[in-house]
């Protein structure tokens, strides 16, 4: 029997004590089969991992399931079904991507600090993904889709 329960994209996901230890990430890769949160460095440095738990960017790999109980999880695939979430249309029209592998994690720290803030400053947007990397290096793309987040600052 399940001893405790998230909401991971608006679903309740039932989980027995057990799986109280298992980082958040593997939780929602292996358990849940959501593959758009990345593993990346596994010490919460990179920020690939990244997700948002009620309104806050959080390194998923960092957090276990038990710290979770009654909380609200949104990975990459619940930001919005047709990738029409403010932040998705912003890497999308400055073809932000590369690879693609850190990008789930800038864009979830991204919409975390748009439901924040709401428009945000570019300052703002670029503290918040500072602690981000990049590893094929878009981020002159990245700082134009920031922008786009934070049109005062155009």
């Amino acid at each position: 029997m399940p001893s405790f329960s998230i909401f991971v994209n608006g679903t309740p996901r039932a989980f027995d004590e057990a799986d109280g230890g298992l980082p958040l990430l593997w939780a929602l890769r292996d358990r849940l089969g959501l593959t758009g949160t990345k593993y990346g460095c596994g010490v919460g440095d990179c920020g690939a991992c990244t997700v948002i738990v009620d309104g806050d960017a959080v390194r998923s790999c960092q957090v276990p399931l038990s710290a979770l109980a009654g909380r609200r999880v949104t990975t990459i695939e619940g930001l919005s079904a047709d990738g029409g979430h403010p932040c998705q249309r912003a890497w999308l029209e400055e073809d932000v991507a590369q690879c693609g592998y850190c990008q789930p994690g800038m864009i979830m720290e991204a919409a975390a600090l748009v439901g924040r803030a709401g428009t945000p400053s570019a300052a703002d947007m670029e503290a918040a993904l500072a602690t981000h990397l990049s590893r094929c290096g878009t981020y002159a793309r990245i700082r134009r889709a920031v922008r786009r987040l934070a049109p005062a600052s155009r």
